[in-house]
């Protein structure tokens, strides 16, 4: 039955080839796209790694700081470093925004990190792979290579110029844009100073307002203009806990006591893996099962083919006495070795591709052992189609033709 399938194989050795190349980009498309989903899922995990901390306190009912908007006093970190079991407490800002590189415009996520050091304050990138840590207090920044900035270059961030003082990898969002750290202040200002015009245009709203333009209360104006200009507010407090202290516990007081929401390690990849990515990972799976039928729809096609072209080999076959499962079993053995011709071409495909696509494909063995397993199988079915006809050829047609 072996030499049987080969010869035949061997015989129309040209549909093999250029079948099996057709489908092998359709699998590495397949298994490009599932290599999407994992990247999705890496950059959310590598995203909670590099900002070091322990536990996430946001604005109370609010999914932040990577899922929705949340605003925090930037001094609670303060009362919440005081707390037993905590090893450090630092503010951070997230603003996702279109940075001015030269001529053109970066989108990425511009982190407001706290006065510190790498390792020892939370939100600060882990490690570089080029140039310094930020220094100064003002218009220094890191960024993430995917950027594409180099040391020493100038980035606009709002009003303000930066130098790109230390570059570092793999410090991505949720979404996959590459992270550019400043300094908090600098962060603070950008994401909720006004611009001059709305500024103006609060202080005369303010002055009209008889509430706050008292005679006997010198200063009052001054003071709430002040007040309303002032960037008090953080996105989130990212918070480290001493060695052995419990997660779920010191989350647990810091709701009770602050009265603003905590999420753990745990709790923050369910939010970022299964509402933000959610909605990506149903489209995929529907690419996938979209390619899937296609790729069986192909295989069927060409085994069929293949079939109807010998329809007078096979009832020759019958007439000499081969059993069916004999001929079954040939034209199954064509239909599992067009799939791993397939196979074999999309897993190359798909390895020298993956490189190529601006989001981040991680290609992990489990999918392609999966895939392995599942283009076999999708091969089986779609030869059931031939065999079904090649069964009900008739020995006489051998002998009529």
């Amino acid at each position: 039955m072996i030499s049987l399938a080969g010869r035949d194989i061997v015989h129309a050795w040209g549909k093999f080839v250029f079948t099996g190349v057709g489908l092998g980009l359709l699998i590495g498309v397949t298994l490009v796209m599932a290599g999407v989903y994992r990247g999705m899922v890496d950059d959310a995990k590598a995203l909670l790694d590099n900002s070091g901390a322990d536990l996430w306190v946001v604005q109370r009912d609010t999914l932040g700081p990577y899922a929705e908007s949340s605003s925090v006093s930037d001094d609670a970190w303060r009362a919440i470093r005081a707390m037993p079991g905590v090893a450090q407490a630092a503010n951070a800002t997230y603003l996702t925004m279109q940075v001015r590189q030269g001529e053109r415009d970066v989108r990425a996520m511009v982190v407001g990190i706290a006065p510190g050091a790498p390792g020892v304050t939370p939100g600060w990138p882990p490690q570089l792979v080029a140039g310094r840590h930020i220094t100064r207090g003002h218009y220094e920044a890191v960024a993430d290579v995917a950027a594409g900035m180099r040391l020493g270059e100038r980035i606009a961030i709002r009003r303000n110029l930066y130098t790109v003082v230390g570059l570092t990898r793999r410090t991505v969002s949720s979404s996959g844009d590459p992270m550019i750290f400043i300094p908090l202040k600098d962060a603070q200002q950008a994401q909720f100073l006004k611009d001059n015009d709305a500024i103006w245009q609060s202080r005369r709203r303010t002055a009209a307002n008889p509430a706050f333009n008292r005679p006997g209360v010198p200063g009052l104006l001054d003071a709430v203009i002040a007040a309303q200009s002032a960037n008090a507010s953080v996105n989130a407090v990212l918070v480290t806990l001493k060695p052995g202290q419990s997660a779920d516990d010191t989350a647990a007081e810091i709701r009770r006591w602050k009265r603003l929401t905590v999420y753990t390690r745990p709790e923050m990849e369910r939010i970022l893996v299964g509402k933000l990515i959610a909605t990506s990972a149903q489209q995929i799976g529907m690419f996938l099962a979209i390619l899937a039928i296609v790729c069986a729809a192909i295989v069927a096609f060409i085994i069929y083919t293949l079939t109807m072209d010998k329809l007078r080999e096979i009832a020759v076959l019958k007439l000499i006495g081969t059993r069916n499962r004999v001929i079954a079993g040939m034209i199954l053995q064509q239909a599992l070795v067009l799939g791993v011709i397939g196979f074999v071409v999309g897993r190359i495909t798909a390895g020298l591709s993956a490189p190529l696509f601006p989001k981040y494909v991680l290609l992990v063995p489990f999918d392609t052992v999966a895939g392995f397993i599942a283009v076999l199988l999708l091969c089986a079915l779609a030869s059931l189609v031939a065999i079904r006809v090649a069964l009900k050829i008739d020995p006489a047609e051998a002998i009529g033709g």
